[in-house]
């Protein structure tokens, strides 16, 4: 049995991995580091042009999280856009840090961006929540981005009450003399154990990696790429490949200027990035290749900023294969309009990562086509209450495809095939089996319900199910 899509009915890219990205930009803050090649403009967060479309929106809203959130969700509507599963993504600065960022401004704005997802004011967060698990738009998922520096218990205490579920840390290149050479300000030690403490919390990881920095090379690049994969201290579920760029005003353009600095050429990147592609592994997602930073802000510019199309016609034309997530969802296979055989089977590698044991779980069918994947963990040294060394923790329960409304039956949908709970289910008979006590799930505020529906309540900032073993 084959399904295909056909080209007149193909789903938005945006929602075709199932979830409907919101991007809502923090104000202006002010920064505590200095790092070389990091852009500073005017009203513009750390890192950020003027002309970024996400900045572009929140500037005419000065920055008011509940007006971006809004104008996101009538934007989606008008484009035809499913907007009741939202992934919300913070962007803009350390957010985390109280050193830049009041903590009851932190507070305030992540209640904000419910608030306006619930189409109502809410009393408190906590309200706002609440009030979330069961609106039309829902948050399934929310990702903060920080520094390893800024990835403290406190912090992550924090971003749990928030309801995140997703952490990106600005990794950028493991070797402290990169990070002395471009006064990054921590240190490989901080990188480690931030990636521990996120997992132990399970929170799903990721890494920002800038290949091409001061110190750096392209052997050097793809040594240090095999090191965050072979090395257990590191190994992200996720990483964003942002090669080096320099901006006007930077002190990297000043290095650049006078000819202490040169970015790599088109050959190199597309050599560098193709390589980076082939050592990434299975349950490993490459998120995005390449910041989109305006052309006119770019002291030296790249030949093309698509270059995830160009290393993937690279590979092709070589015969290779990148066999991360996103290459293998089955949105992006019926995007393009390939025949999909739903004979699908169950897939399970472990790996050691940050002193814990990974479980990956996932359905792919003969062609390596994957519909969905559970990521567990048995942790190794849980700080939170709810958790201790025998509960399996669930970091993430994805079932891809084009995103399909909630409580509309799609039959040909495979978000509505069963296979999250199928996953649930042989992740509980996993915890029996291994003498766990409970499993812990990382949920998104707008999913509790569904795990409520599996026999999990919230206990604190999970959802959790206890077994008699």
């Amino acid at each position: 049995m084959q399904i295909q899509l056909l080209e007149n009915k193909r789903k938005p890219t945006r929602t075709i991995s199932g979830v409907t990205p919101l991007t809502v930009v923090v104000k202006p803050l002010s920064c505590r580091w200095r790092c070389s090649y990091c852009p500073t403009f005017e009203n513009v967060p750390k890192s950020y042009t003027p002309l970024s479309p996400a900045i572009m929106r929140a500037i005419p809203l000065e920055y008011d999280p509940g007006k971006q959130v809004a104008a996101r969700l009538k934007a989606f509507e008008y484009m035809n856009h499913p907007a009741d599963k939202i992934e919300l993504i913070l962007i803009g600065g350390t957010f985390l840090d109280p050193g830049s960022c009041d903590v009851d401004y932190q507070y305030g704005f992540i209640k904000s961006c419910y608030d306006a997802l619930n189409g109502m004011k809410s009393s408190d967060l906590e309200e706002a929540k609440k009030i979330n698990e069961n609106t039309k738009h829902r948050c399934v998922a929310l990702c903060i981005e920080t520094r390893p520096d800024v990835c403290g218990e406190g912090e992550i205490n924090r971003m749990l009450e928030f309801g995140t579920t997703r952490c990106e840390l600005g990794v950028q290149a493991a070797d402290n003399n990169i990070y002395k050479k471009t006064n990054r300000g921590h240190s490989v030690k901080d990188v480690v154990e931030a990636t521990q403490r996120l997992k132990d919390s399970a929170f799903k990881t990721g890494y920002h990696i800038m290949p091409g920095l001061p110190g750096s090379s392209v052997e050097k690049d793809i040594e240090m790429y095999k090191e965050i994969f072979d090395n257990p201290d590191f190994r992200p579920d996720q990483v964003k490949i942002y090669p080096t760029q320099v901006v006007e005003g930077t002190k990297l353009a000043k290095e650049a200027a006078e000819g202490k600095f040169k970015t790599y050429n088109h050959d190199k990147l597309l050599y560098l990035i193709s390589e980076l592609k082939k050592l990434t592994p299975r349950y490993c997602r490459i998120m995005r290749i390449m910041r989109e930073i305006p052309s006119t802000f770019m002291s030296e510019k790249p030949d093309r900023l698509d270059f995830r199309k160009v290393v993937a016609d690279e590979l092709k034309r070589k015969g290779k294969k990148c066999q991360c997530i996103r290459c293998r969802e089955v949105g992006f296979a019926l995007r393009e309009g390939k025949k999909v055989g739903v004979k699908i089977k169950l897939k399970k590698i472990e790996y050691e990562a940050s002193k814990g044991n990974e479980i990956f779980l996932e359905y792919v069918n003969e062609d390596d086509v994957l519909f969905a994947l559970c990521r567990l963990r048995v942790p190794f040294r849980p700080f939170r209450k709810e958790l201790d060394e025998k509960t399996l923790l669930v970091r993430e329960l994805h079932v891809y495809g084009p995103q399909v409304v909630l409580d509309k039956k799609e039959d040909k949908a495979w978000q509505h095939k069963g296979l999250g709970k199928g996953l649930m289910e042989k992740a509980e008979e996993m915890a029996n089996e291994s003498g766990c006590r409970k499993i812990a799930v990382i949920s998104g505020v707008g999913v509790r319900e569904y795990y409520r529906n599996l026999g999990y309540k919230l206990d604190g900032d999970y959802m959790i199910k206890k077994f008699n073993n």
